[in-house]
């Protein structure tokens, strides 16, 4: 029986800062502008964004858009953890868009 290399099935290593410039990226591809290290939609912000330190990344949405929201604080530290953010992003808007 062959031996199987322990760290043949291990994901990549978490890069924080590319995976910041990926969501943010993202965030530009759902509409959003960037502004001031915030992601706003008409004037409103929706997301916040940056790397905590080299192996985390702070990811921030808005409970309700407004002219002084209150934020919900995320941490990323892999890639799962950055796609579920986008997710949750993408649920917002759609759910937001349909209220107004």
């Amino acid at each position: 029986m062959p031996v199987v290399d322990p760290d043949f099935f291990a994901p990549p290593p978490f890069k924080a800062l590319d995976a910041l410039q990926r969501v943010k990226r993202d965030l530009r591809e759902l509409g959003l502008q960037e502004r001031d290290g915030r992601f706003e939609k008409r004037g409103q912000a929706i997301a916040k964004v940056a790397d905590d330190t080299l192996v985390t990344l702070k990811l921030s949405i808005v409970k309700q858009p407004s002219r002084s929201p209150e934020w919900v604080h995320y941490s990323a530290a892999n890639s799962a953890d950055v796609r579920r953010f986008i997710d949750h992003v993408k649920q917002q808007l759609a759910r937001w868009s349909t209220e107004e």
